[in-house]
């Protein structure tokens, strides 16, 4: 994640020397997300590619994106979404339409009825679920999650892989014991990987040791995690590679993209309170890690903060969090208290996990159109802070 610092002209804030986040001729109130539709239609143009070249059906994995405003740019180049729990599938359904996977490391008795009525496949994460859910799940394909004990997640507290882990079934013969009753397989096994060579490597050792399942199903879904859309990565290989995999056992490949879907398409806009000096500069803004990137706080990671200029400052949160830091930034100009900063690349696990810790107010959600118009699509107030609560 990246800041940008943008200044007050005569006509509103700048950047790059163009007006910004002006909506019906006023100001949007900050905090809030911004969503450019045109960075976002250039991922969109990468995946109709890969699809194209592949043969691949690619799903939105919800989990990760599930700014319902930006479907309607988003679903005619994509093949449907896939969910993580009944609310995501009801989502994905309501609001994306085409296929929806439905996938939960364990669904309720009470809720299974409800999600048979919402999806096309269902994901069982055990063979205990597969066999427990028979009987009501007959009506739609069904699916198992396979874990290849291995990943390329540089966290323990992500590693699908990682000791007991309860993501999935392992032993082959365990599934083939239960083969009669699915039609595909989900393998989530790749974060944010850029490693063509790795992804790869990888895919063929799932080739050698699950060869005799993949040899009797219809379907086979990779998951996420799989960096495709960044720049340079080799697209025709990628494409090529899933190709042979489809053509090798005779089966329909699917992808769940959600960085790679929406990387590089939104900011968080924000805005200096107060500026301090206690052994360093330090300037708080209007928002808070915690509650609206809470993905820094958890892995311990600082935002990717620009480096250009002589002067320095640790941007903060607005929170109690004694932690509740951005990350340190090098500026042309010194900041003053009303200057406008730009936190980039903040849409992927960010607006799914945001929260009101602290009472501080939700960004409001807007889109900047093609053409250069901001739309509001979304703001939050005291009711909606307590209609969370009771």
């Amino acid at each position: 994640m990246s800041l940008l610092l943008l200044r007050r002209g005569e006509q509103g804030f700048y950047i790059a020397g163009s007006i910004s986040h002006l909506c019906g001729g006023a100001m949007i109130q900050t905090p809030y997300y911004l969503i450019d539709e045109a960075s976002l239609l250039r991922n969109m143009q990468k995946i109709e590619r890969l699809r194209a070249l592949s043969g691949a059906k690619v799903l939105l994995a919800l989990k990760c994106f599930a700014t319902w405003s930006a479907f309607p740019t988003m679903q005619p180049f994509m093949d449907g979404t896939t969910s993580s729990s009944l609310f995501e599938l009801r989502l994905g359904r309501e609001k994306f339409g085409k296929e929806t996977h439905a996938y939960s490391v364990a669904w309720a008795d009470t809720e299974i009825e409800e999600v048979i009525s919402y999806a096309d496949k269902i994901i069982f994460n055990s063979v205990g679920q597969l066999n427990r859910f028979e009987p009501q799940s007959g009506a739609v394909a069904r699916g198992l999650r396979l874990n290849p004990r291995f990943s390329t997640s540089g966290f323990d507290l992500a590693d699908p892989a990682r000791p007991f882990s309860r993501l999935g079934e392992w032993d082959v013969n365990k599934i083939l014991a239960v083969i009669d009753k699915i039609s595909g397989v989900m393998i989530h096994y790749n974060c944010e990987n850029r490693d063509f060579a790795l992804f790869d490597q990888q895919l063929g050792r799932i080739e050698a040791e699950f060869a005799p399942v993949l040899e009797k199903l219809d379907w086979v879904s990779l998951g996420g995690g799989i960096h495709f859309t960044g720049d340079d990565y080799p697209l025709e290989a990628l494409a090529a590679r899933l190709k042979a995999f489809s053509e090798r056992f005779g089966v329909q490949v699917f992808l769940e993209p959600g960085e790679a879907s929406i990387t590089q398409s939104t900011s968080l806009e924000v805005t200096v309170l107060d500026i301090l000096d206690n052994g360093k500069q330090l300037a708080i803004v209007d928002s808070s890690i915690e509650a609206h990137m809470l993905d820094l706080l958890i892995y311990r990671e600082s935002a990717k903060l620009p480096q250009q200029g002589d002067h320095a400052y640790q941007i903060c949160g607005k929170s109690c969090l004694a932690g509740d830091i951005f990350g340190d930034a090098r500026f042309p100009a010194p900041l003053s208290v009303g200057d406008r900063i730009s936190v980039a690349d903040a849409a992927g696990y960010t607006m799914v996990k945001k929260n009101w810790f602290n009472g501080v107010n939700m960004p409001a959600i807007a889109i900047r159109r093609t053409d250069g118009t901001v739309e509001l699509m979304r703001s939050f107030t005291f009711e909606d802070y307590a209609s969370s609560l009771s």
